[in-house]
């Protein structure tokens, strides 16, 4: 794993690499059909040595099947700063889609799209970078607001920034379990977002893809620093 040449190298560059790709997300697109491949992607670190492990993992969108899963490891490309999460984990991230041997037709990201203070946060910027479809699932709400949806599985509530625009929604997939917290990445609509979430999440709270890449990184990152 290598960071791109053109990686921020502070903060300003940063914020200002976000704003420039801001206004070329799109929020509109279909969900997966029967026939998709649907990634997951998740990293994990070690910060004493400074080393990052991304997980990507392809499913077959209707038996949710592993189909292909590739791993990544190198250093960490950008410090720790609120809002900038994905300039610490992408690089390791798309290496690691690089090494799937088909592309996906959605990826789905342990983090944000749009419900960010900047408007990109990590499946945003990653479905931007690529091309890909991207949402992202959330275990918290962040700093936005929202109604806590009523407790059947598929329920939903609005999540809504400060001036009250809708940009995401809390989605209770499990029976009377905490919800998680979906928003639109690239090229798809929120409501095939919540769509998707709610096919790729048939037993556990968080979605099938999340949890396979998650458990992959975890154990990549393990035999790295053995």
């Amino acid at each position: 794993m290598t960071v791109p040449e053109d990686w921020p190298a502070d903060e300003a560059a940063a914020v200002a690499e976000q704003l420039r790709l801001r206004p070329r997300v799109s929020t509109t697109g279909p969900a997966p059909t029967a026939g998709s491949l649907v990634a997951g992607v998740d990293v994990a670190y070690d910060d004493e040595r400074d080393v990052v492990a991304a997980a990507a993992v392809l499913l077959d969108y209707a038996t949710l099947d592993v189909v292909h899963e590739a791993t990544a490891v190198g250093p960490v490309a950008f410090p720790y700063l609120p809002g900038l999460l994905a300039f610490r984990e992408l690089p390791a991230v798309l290496a690691a889609l690089d090494a799937l041997p088909v592309a996906p037709d959605l990826v789905v990201c342990d983090g944000y799209g749009i419900a960010h203070p900047r408007g990109l946060g990590l499946a945003s910027h990653l479905g931007v970078r690529t091309g890909l479809r991207t949402l992202g699932v959330a275990k918290t709400a962040f700093t936005f607001d929202h109604e806590p949806p009523a407790a059947e599985r598929g329920a939903h509530s609005p999540l809504l920034d400060h001036d009250g625009a809708e940009v995401g929604r809390a989605v209770r997939t499990r029976q009377g379990v905490k919800p998680v917290f979906v928003s639109v990445g690239h090229r798809i609509g929120l409501d095939e977002a919540v769509e998707t979430v709610l096919a790729l999440t048939p037993s556990y709270r968080l979605p099938e893809t999340t949890r396979r890449a998650d458990s992959l990184c975890r154990r990549t990152l393990a035999r790295a620093v053995a």
